[in-house]
């Protein structure tokens, strides 16, 4: 079946140029099967997709607007179907904080965390060190690729570190800070099939080093190893961790989660990420391709599932 794909990218997020990115990967690999148009995320968004008609869109977006449920309402709205998960799912996922607390509710492993909107830097410094002692990780609350995380294994500039989370949204978000492997797994998840965990990931950096943004994008700064170097009992619980954040989100078509492993095999989970990345250096499509799916058959069966959950497909008025 070839259709008229239209995948989205840009706008004017943190995270564009990894989205843009990432859509040129997809670009090419759906640009063998289907009719396929990138658009921009910006003023002109609405025109550009009422002249191309398209049959599915394909939102190839990182971090907020595009990540946390918004454009996906703007397509709900256009009558547009989609690849990735729906409204809830993005939003739920986007705000690390609510995530978390639901899947301790579900009982998924996580870190105990404080959620930081006092405008005064010095007392929430107070409260973290009172909460914690010296040793945190601080974050934006609603942002991926680790941009504005700073991690203090041995202590540091705690006010400094919360006034870069926050260049990225006034919440910040501190966890206590936790030694460990970082590991991944992807799901893939499609209607009418039995949800699929491809191996799992383990991220080989160079020592000293975290997965930054920097070891995240350069080609060759970090190894994914597949399948991670751990116990069978560990990966198994691992596969059934990224399966229940997934449904326990109400997630759907695809999703990552990212997980840190101590070298007594503790494993805690970080976060989902409900868009993945798909650039050269990006996990969830390596994950795939040791599961035994090629990148283009799997952006081949992402955008035919979400056409085919649509049983009246419609476009946006003049299409």
């Amino acid at each position: 079946m070839s259709l008229k794909v239209a995948v989205l990218a840009g706008g004017d997020s943190a995270e564009s140029a990894i989205s843009r990115s990432s859509a040129e990967e997809v670009l090419l690999r759906l640009g063998e099967r289907h009719l396929v148009e990138l658009i921009e995320l910006d003023e002109n968004i609405t025109k550009n997709i009422t002249a191309f008609g398209p049959d599915v869109v394909f939102p190839v977006l990182h971090g907020p607007p595009g990540e946390d449920g918004t454009v996906q309402g703007y397509l709900e709205m256009l009558g547009l179907p989609y690849v990735g998960s729906d409204v809830r799912g993005s939003a739920l996922a986007m705000d690390k904080y609510v995530a978390k607390t639901l899947f301790r509710e579900v009982g998924l492993p996580v870190l105990d965390d404080l959620l930081v909107s006092v405008v005064d830097v010095h007392e929430s410094s107070a409260a973290i060190s009172e909460r914690f002692g010296p040793r945190v990780v601080i974050k934006p609350l609603r942002q991926g690729s680790a941009l504005g995380v700073t991690r203090l294994p041995n202590g540091g500039d705690v006010s400094q570190s919360i006034k870069d989370a926050r260049s990225y949204g006034d919440t910040v978000l501190v966890e206590p800070y936790f030694e460990g492997k970082e590991v991944t797994a992807g799901v893939l998840d499609l209607d009418g099939e039995n949800k699929v965990v491809f191996p799992v990931v383990e991220i080989e950096l160079p020592d000293g080093e975290w997965y930054d943004f920097r070891n995240r994008y350069e080609v060759g700064r970090s190894i994914h190893k597949i399948p991670a170097t751990l116990p069978d009992h560990v990966l198994e619980d691992i596969a059934n961790y990224a399966t229940k954040a997934h449904e326990c989100l109400g997630l759907r078509d695809l999703s990552r989660s990212d997980f840190l492993v101590s070298s007594t095999n503790e494993v805690v989970l970080l976060e989902v990420n409900t868009m993945p990345g798909m650039t050269p250096t990006s996990l969830y499509p390596d994950a795939a391709r040791a599961a035994g799916l090629s990148f283009g058959d799997l952006m081949d069966k992402l955008v035919v599932n979400a056409v085919s959950r649509t049983t009246n497909v419609s476009h946006p008025p003049g299409a």
